[in-house]
This record gives structure tokens, C-alpha cells and sequence, in this order.
């Protein structure tokens, strides 16, 4: 199947011209045939002599239903732009044209009406004429008439080879269906109707309401009036979901694939149409069948922020327009350049920031994404349309590699200030080097971290974080030279001030594992506890504290803490009468 939406003015014979391809009747409401005019989208499909289908979106043509025209031709890869051979290009005509043209549609076909009213050629040149102005080029021009049925034979092989013409859908793309109509049928529920561009649907897909918290499912699937269990694009769907009220979603909200896009309010876009300066402040953006009210706020000679009402599924490069509602002129089109923008706070940053956008073309990039953002995580490219294939460097992180270089060179710098500024301390805290660093994750410090340094009991220091500043270093030496032959003997205070041992040296030769400390000023040399027990293991068991103190040759203002820590390793068990026994 491919589908084409139907352009041109009021009263040009779109609607007569679909249902003689067709047979079937396009104008949805009452008041559309009553009128001869039409006012909503109308739906319509038939089978061409290849055997292929095409589906119609047939297009009111009035100017004051130009969001309804807009709504039908967003999503749609192609048109049918039908002029009347007896009244020629008309304002409509040149609007509807102008449209597609902003919306960057390439694939298209003329279709002279009436032409057993008129003669068909001044229609035709003029037509073909503007319309090789814009994205379309040049199309083939085929002459018809709705009443006798002449030139559709010729209109049928026309779209036949616009068909064949068209590139081949992303079938593995993710799925973005803009909502042209939702509806409720009895006994089934809430059903919306789109244009799938891109991705498959399958019954039973769970799918993500743009702008809601909440999953919605795919109860059932209909294409060109079949229930299907899957649908590929590019197709007209008609999408039933479970327990989806119908007051949740109308024209305008989309159906997407779970975690692929950012909803967004405000994005950086390039204009194709009128200056930037020239742009009112605000305006009415088309995207998809969306239309959504914006503040333009110019930042270069063609680049511009639009401030969304409301969020939008948004991916760098969709092409969307501007409308002036007011002057019913289109502003022009758009071409999505970033979907998550810096902020623009300081003096100078719009002017700084046109000379980013100066250099995007709207197409994905990693590497220029990860060159302006530095760091990112992979979910939020992938989100914004950008396709991602480099190798994380901490979890789902990517930076880039430049940025990630210094970082580097960063980290090795604060770590060797710490070292100076704090000698006694074994190392700089992780969550200080990430604030130093502005880094959003720890894991990415980690990450950064390599030899000569390592990361030990949370800190970042040198691979030999065992080693003491030199002042400390000296002092337990002397305690070692002093105490080595009594080595349950632990200084008093006033000695541990002589031998050059304060709170914060006996801090440090604690962590870095030269000194053991059994409590405030109580401390002992690293290997006490392995001689302790064996001390202890030689006496008759079990044994009291006050044999103990005696054995080990020391007081009881260590035995007590002593003691008490080989109880809670496990090295010896306190009986009730508090005597203690060796655990073996």
C-alpha cells in the first residue's frame, strides 16, 4: 500500500476525483455531501493495475479548514494535487502548495480536472509551473474528469509509477502514529485512525501515549476497512485500544514505540520561508496531524527557538510548518535541528548559539551531538532520533572522546592537589572528584580512574595507598623501634604527642593500616592481634582478664579494649562469668 493525500483548492472536484478512482464516498459527515464541500478528512482506497493499493486522504480545500488539510497531509509521504481545468491556480492552491513544499514532500502528481469543461493546458503549465518551484520538482500532469471518466485509466498508471517511484518504508524504524481522528465503536472501545509511517504495529503491541504516564495496548487492527494482526508501513490504520478511554486522546497525540522519542516544549529549528526577523512572535506549528500554538524567538538570520504549548513527540530532522492563523499564511517550513536545547541565560548565549545551529543540517549525528552535549546518556540520543553506535564509557554513558581525554587529565590534577593540600588524608572522596569534575554520575569518576591511581574504601589516591607521609611514616617507626619488644604496650598520650602521633597522624597510619588503634589514644602496632591470640591460646582455658593482662605484659587500659575486639572478630568467646575461652 502507499498513501497519498489529495491538495488543491475549493471546489477543484478532490473529492468527486477519489470517489470515481474509488467508489467509495469520502465525505464523512452529512453536512459534507449536503453542502458538495469538503469540510474534515475523508478516507478512501482502491487497487491499481498492478495490483498494488492506494490509499487517499482527501483534503478539505476551503481556507478555513486549512489545520484539517494540515492534519491529513503531515504524515503523508506523497500528493495529489488536483487543479480544475475551467478556473486554473487558485489561492488555495497556492497555500496548499505552499504547505507541502514547507513539509518537504517530494513524491507527487498533478491532476487537471474538469477537463471536459476546459481546455486542460493553461491549467497545466501554470500548475506544473509553481509547483517546480518547491520540493516536488517537476511531476507528471494527467487530465481527468470526475463526471466522464475520461483520463483515469491514465490517472491510475500515473499513481502506479509514483508509487514505485517512492523509497521503501523503515520497517524497522520505531513506531510514530499521529492521530487524525479517534472515535469510540460499541462493544469495542476506543479506535484512532493514522497514517503509519515508519515501524510495524502488531495486536497485543504495547504503546506509549504521547504526553501520558500511562502504557496503552493494541486491543485490534484494521487496514483498508480488514482486521489485521499486524500492519507495516506505510499504511492507513485503524488502531483499537484496551481500556483507553476515549476522552484520553484526539487529533493531534500520537501512538509511539516505547523509550524512542522526547516529548519536548521547546526546540531549535532552521527555517525555509520567511526571514527570521520577519516572524511574528507567535504562530501555529504543523507537525504530523498536531497543530500546537508557539513563541518564535529568533536567534539567527534562518534559525529560531519555538516555545511549545505543549509537549511533542520530536525528533532532529522532522520537517514540520509555521502558519499565521491570523493572516492565513504559511511562515514556512522547518526542519528540526535540536530537540533538547541548552538553556539561553547568559548575554551573549542566542548569538553564541546561532553559530552552533549555523552548523547542523537537521541530520543525526553522533558525533557532533556527543562534541556539543560532551556527555550523554545513550537512551537520550536514541530518544532525540539520534542513532547510536559507539561503545559507552561508564554504563549507558557515551562522551566524547576529547572531552573524556581531559576529564582525564582533570581528574589526575585534583587528585594531586587533595594530595597536597590534604597529605594525611589516603586519597580524594569519589563524590568530591565528581562535583569537582561537574560529572552527573560517580560511576563515570570511576570510570576515569587508571593507574598509576586506584579507588580504595571510596577514595581516589595512589596505586600505593599504603604509603604514609613522610612525618607520619617517621613516627611509627619510632613507636615500632620503642614498643617492638613490648608489643602489648601502647604509648600514653603525652608520648604519642612526643613520638609526633595526633589525631589526625594516628588517622592516617590507621587507614593506611601501619598503626591498630583499640580505642581514643590506645593504640597498638598492626601484628598485636595475631600475637595476642597465640599469647592468649597458652593459657589454661578458659582464662580471666587479669591472667590475660599478665600473660600479654600490659595494662588493663589495653587488655580491656583488646579483649573486647577479639570478641568481635571472633578470635576468643566471653563466657557468662566472664571469663573467655580461644575459638579455635
Amino acid at each position: 500500500m502507499f498513501v497519498v493525500a489529495t491538495a488543491g483548492h475549493v471546489d477543484h472536484g478532490k473529492s468527486t476525483l477519489v470517489r470515481a478512482l474509488t467508489g467509495m464516498e469520502p465525505d464523512r459527515w452529512a453536512e459534507e455531501r449536503r453542502r458538495g464541500m469538503t469540510i474534515d478528512l475523508g478516507f478512501a482506497w482502491t487497487t491499481l493495475p498492478s495490483g498494488g493499493t492506494v490509499a487517499f486522504v482527501d483534503v478539505p480545500g476551503h481556507e478555513r479548514f486549512v489545520p484539517n488539510m494540515l492534519a491529513g497531509v503531515g504524515p503523508v509521504p506523497a500528493a495529489l494535487i488536483v487543479v480544475a481545468a475551467d478556473e486554473g491556480w487558485m489561492p488555495q492552491s497556492a497555500e496548499h502548495l505552499a504547505a507541502l513544499d514547507a513539509l518537504g514532500v517530494a513524491y507527487g502528481l498533478l491532476a487537471v480536472t474538469r477537463a471536459d469543461l476546459a481546455d486542460p493546458g493553461p491549467a497545466t503549465a501554470r500548475a506544473r509551473a509553481e509547483i517546480a518551484e518547491t520540493s516536488l520538482g517537476a511531476v507528471p500532469a494527467v487530465a481527468v474528469s470526475g463526471l466522464t471518466g475520461a483520463g483515469l485509466p491514465q490517472l491510475r498508471a500515473a499513481l502506479d509509477r509514483l508509487a514505485a517511484q517512492l523509497p521503501a518504508p523503515a520497517l524497522d524504524d520505531p513506531v510514530r502514529l499521529w492521530v487524525d481522528r479517534s472515535f469510540t465503536v460499541r462493544g469495542s472501545g476506543t479506535v484512532v485512525t493514522g497514517t503509519l509511517g515508519a515501524g510495524r504495529l502488531r495486536v497485543g503491541d504495547e504503546l506509549e501515549l504521547a504526553g501520558a504516564d500511562e502504557p496503552v495496548r493494541v486491543r485490534g487492527l484494521h487496514s483498508l476497512g480488514e482486521a489485521r494482526p499486524e500492519a507495516a508501513a506505510v499504511a492507513r490504520v485503524a488502531v483499537n485500544l484496551r481500556g483507553t478511554p476515549r476522552d484520553r486522546l484526539g487529533r493531534g497525540d500520537a501512538l509511539l514505540t516505547p523509550g524512542r522519542f522526547h516529548h519536548t516544549d521547546l526546540v531549535d529549528v532552521r527555517l525555509a520561508g520567511d526571514p527570521a526577523a520577519d516572524l511574528p512572535a507567535t504562530l501555529t506549528l504543523h507537525v504530523g496531524s498536531a497543530a500546537v500554538p508557539v513563541r518564535v524567538r529568533p536567534l539567527g538570520p534562518d534559525t529560531v527557538r519555538l516555545r511549545l504549548a505543549r509537549p511533542l513527540p520530536l525528533l532532529v530532522g522532522d520537517r514540520a510548518l509555521l502558519r499565521d492563523p491570523g493572516r492565513h499564511h504559511v511562515s514556512g517550513g522547518v526542519r528540526v535541528l535540536d530537540v533538547a536545547p541548552p538553556p539561553l541565560g547568559r548575554r551573549g548565549a542566542a548569538a553564541a548559539r546561532a553559530q552552533v545551529l549555523a552548523e547542523l543540517d537537521g541530520r543525526p549525528d553522533l558525533a557532533g551531538e556527543l562534541r556539543r552535549r560532551r556527555l550523554i546518556r545513550a537512551g537520550g540520543l536514541i530518544r532525540m532520533g539520534v542513532p547510536v553506535h559507539a561503545e559507552p564509557v561508564a554504563g549507558d554513558w557515551l562522551a566524547d572522546p576529547a572531552h573524556w581525554r581531559r576529564l582525564g587529565e582533570q581528574l589526575t590534577e585534583e587528585v594531586a592537589r587533595h594530595a597536597r593540600e590534604h597529605p594525611l588524608e589516603p586519597g580524594m572522596p569519589v563524590d568530591a572528584l565528581r562535583q569537582r569534575l561537574a560529572l552527573p554520575d560517580r560511576v563515570l569518576v570511576e570510570a576515569l580512574v587508571r593507574p598509576p591511581l586506584r579507588i580504595h574504601a571510596g577514595r581516589v589516591g595512589a596505586a600505593s595507598a599504603n604509603a604514609l607521609p613522610e612525618p607520619v611514616a617517621l613516627a611509627v617507626q619510632r613507636v615500632r623501634a620503642e614498643y617492638g619488644d613490648r608489643p602489648f604496650r601502647a604509648p600514653e598520650a603525652d608520648r604519642l604527642v612526643d613520638l609526633g602521633l595526633g589525631p589526625r597522624e594516628i588517622g592516617a597510619a590507621v587507614r593506611a593500616g601501619a598503626l591498630l588503634r583499640l580505642a581514643d589514644n590506645v593504640v597498638l602496632l598492626p601484628d598485636a592481634l595475631d600475637d595476642a591470640v597465640r599469647v592468649l591460646a597458652g593459657l589454661p582455658q578458659p582464662f580471666t582478664l587479669s591472667a590475660a593482662r599478665q600473660a600479654l605484659d600490659t595494662t588493663r587500659r589495653v587488655a580491656v579494649p583488646l579483649l573486647e575486639l577479639l570478641d568481635r572478630r571472633g578470635a576468643t568467646r566471653r563466657l557468662p562469668d566472664d571469663a573467655r575461652i580461644v575459638v579455635t
